[in-house]
């Protein structure tokens, strides 16, 4: 056994590991790319919940398609004459609630609207529709709405 006590700060081994300079380095590079990516995925979840509206408006499209084609009319969502959803028909992960109007009063065109309800409540393309012509609103084309993706 040696005995280091003579040799004073020289003869002690340098400590191993992080300065607090590296150690805040790496967290300001943390916290930046945590800064892109944070708003990047809400935008995407947005996106991503989307198709659940999307989906149901093309359902009610179609089921007021293959009604109008027995009746001559198109229906409403519930009722004895209905084509069997509720009113307001809820998309099936719960993110957008559906109504049908009959633009003009009469039942010769529908207008079916997907308004988003709870986390999808703040999607930049707010009220996604679909009328009897197949008119999708709001449009591909329109920038208004298109800074996070298509909204159709």
């Amino acid at each position: 056994m040696t005995n280091d006590a003579g040799k004073g700060i020289k003869g002690m081994a340098r400590a191993r590991g992080f300065t607090l300079i590296e150690l805040m380095i790496v967290v300001g590079i943390i916290a930046i790319l945590a800064a892109i990516a944070i708003p990047a995925y809400g935008r995407y979840a947005y996106r991503a919940r989307r198709s659940d509206g999307q989906a149901l408006l093309l359902h009610i499209a179609n089921a007021q398609e293959r009604y109008y084609a027995t009746y001559n009319k198109y229906g409403t969502l519930s009722g004895a004459a209905g084509l069997g959803y509720d009113d307001p028909a809820i998309s099936e992960k719960g993110y957008y609630s559906v109504a049908v109007t009959f633009p003009g009063g009469s039942s010769s065109s529908f207008l079916a609207q997907a308004t988003p309800v709870v986390a999808q409540a703040k999607d930049v393309c707010k009220v996604l529709s679909i009328d009897n012509t197949g008119t999708k609103l709001p449009a591909p084309t329109d920038a208004t709405y298109n800074t996070n993706g298509s909204c159709w």
